[in-house]
């Protein structure tokens, strides 16, 4: 039968062998991923030549300055207009359904490149040509759509002025 085990000693490892052991996961680690970090070299050496680590170091030792410049071009009047506009761009555009917005985009594109082929010959149209093309159902869709946006924007206007007032 066996002895029991009564004494448990603990290895302790030194400095110098926990170092050496860091240095060789380090060297496996690099020797494993080889192309990523010459990849990685590469960069910072274009970076290092456009001085981008300069920069970057200059900036860290002023932030304080560079954080007061910041907030007084942020505290400007117009800067909050843009962020307002933003904020309401995006509500705007999150209340419009995807379809409806790509069909409106669709056709903004399409109408943009009709005006630009028509600029580009230069041919002037008559009056009886333009009366015969208003019978077009394309163009009788679109000034359809045209008179239903206008009267949906003037409704808009008047909301808001009665808001006002």
């Amino acid at each position: 039968m066996a002895k029991a085990i009564r004494l448990i000693s603990r290895q302790v490892r030194n400095e110098t062998e926990e170092r050496a052991q860091a240095a060789e996961e380090i060297l496996k680690s690099l020797a494993d991923n080889k192309d990523a970090v010459l990849s990685m070299i590469e960069m910072a050496k274009e970076l290092h030549e456009m001085k981008v680590f300069e920069t970057a170091g200059a900036l860290l030792k002023q932030r304080n300055e560079v954080g007061v410049i910041a907030m007084q071009q942020v505290n400007q009047p117009a800067v909050h207009n843009v962020i307002k506009s933003g904020f309401g761009l995006f509500q705007f555009l999150g209340g419009l359904q995807p379809a409806q917005l790509e069909t409106l985009l669709n056709g903004v594109t399409l109408g943009l490149k009709r005006m630009s082929q028509t600029g580009e010959q230069g041919k002037k149209q008559s009056l009886w040509k333009m009366r015969i093309r208003l019978r077009s159902p394309a163009i009788r869709a679109a000034m359809t759509t045209m008179v239903d946006f206008m009267e949906g924007m003037g409704e808009a206007f008047l909301r808001s002025r009665e808001k006002r007032e």
